[in-house]
């Protein structure tokens, strides 16, 4: 009998312990308005930053003021919001005139400063805005072919972490580039060096956490097996932290460029949907780090090889890994609303 009375005690208090953390879990779950309100906090702030690099720096697409925030972007205009389109044409515009610019040299194999990294986020920005192949991404995905050819893989041109050290966001990049711009007479080359590259994938492992984002990007640009993509995914998942957030390394802080690029390519591989907890806590981790501006404070651990200039974007020598981690995240809070016709 008192067996039987503790039993009943237990699953009462485990049902009112369950209840509570359900209440919990609902009362901090970011709502609609919250998100909304953070995506138009954030987008005049992408747009200028944008805009004044483009401005500031002429002749140089850059990953971080124009491929990111394109990305951004579009990604907000297909969820229903009221975006500088004009101020969009632009910049994709200014990305394709700066490929142009260098069509002798990607023909010839030869590439422009960056080298994969600076094309294939460039390629990967116009893919974002909707641009169509023409001559000029020919050209650049020709290139991608023949450079670092006789490696398993790209690597990148500098090292300026996070997202300019890594091997797998080099070759993600390149590999993107290819698949979306390759040409029908380049399709079998491209093929073979995806085998190639993938097998190179499948047997690296990750380092850190831009190594798994990456990782587990170049897998399903590259085919990858289902299997192979749900172990990439997962250890990319069991690096969440508790407070909802992933950080560059592990004896870093979790900080909104790494969460936000986790949460992304989780759901953009079809690993995580935006209803999962894993995913709403990644939001609420985002929504709980926008500062009152509307932006994103990330602190910068690269070395500086280019002389500084204001962009428009705040928070000073932080800038430009700040507004990365502002378009990443406005593109994961932007991606949990429905799209829109």
């Amino acid at each position: 009998m008192r067996t039987r009375l503790f039993a009943t005690l237990g699953l009462a208090i485990a049902c009112f312990v369950g209840a509570v953390r359900a209440a919990d879990t609902a009362a901090h779950a970011p709502t609609t308005e919250h998100i909304k309100a953070a995506i138009v906090k954030s987008l005049p702030l992408l747009t200028t930053a944008a805009r004044g690099s483009m401005e500031k720096r002429e002749r140089c697409f850059t990953c971080h003021n124009q491929g990111l925030p394109i990305m951004a972007l579009a990604t907000a205009q297909s969820r229903g919001f009221k975006i500088d389109t004009e101020e969009l044409q632009k910049q994709l515009k200014f990305t394709a005139d700066f490929l142009a610019k260098n069509q002798t040299n990607y023909v010839a194999g030869k590439g422009q400063g960056g080298q994969v990294d600076t094309a294939g986020y460039a390629l990967w920005a116009l893919e974002n805005g909707g641009w169509k192949p023409d001559g000029t991404t020919a050209a650049v995905s020709e290139y991608l072919l023949r450079w670092q050819k006789e490696l398993e893989h790209w690597r990148p041109q500098s090292r300026r972490p996070p997202t300019e050290q890594s091997l797998f966001t080099s070759t993600h990049a390149a590999l993107r580039g290819m698949k979306s711009f390759g040409t029908p007479e380049q399709r079998e080359r491209i093929g073979q060096r995806t085998e190639q590259v993938r097998a190179w994938l499948l047997k690296t492992p990750a380092q850190d956490t831009e190594d798994r984002v990456f990782r587990l990007r170049a897998l399903h640009v590259a085919g990858a097996a289902e299997p192979d993509l749900r172990k990439a995914a997962q250890e990319l998942l069991q690096t969440q932290r508790a407070d909802g957030g992933w950080e560059q390394l592990a004896d870093m802080q979790t900080d909104a460029y790494a969460t936000s690029t986790a949460i992304v390519a989780l759901h953009q591989t079809g690993a995580l949907a935006t209803t999962d907890e894993a995913y709403r806590k990644g939001l609420r981790y985002l929504l709980s780090k926008q500062l009152a501006d509307g932006s994103w404070l990330v602190t910068s651990r690269s070395k500086p090889i280019q002389s500084y200039f204001e962009s428009g974007y705040p928070h000073g020598t932080n800038q430009f890994i700040s507004i990365s981690a502002a378009s990443w995240a406005t593109t994961a809070l932007t991606l949990a609303l429905p799209e829109v016709r």
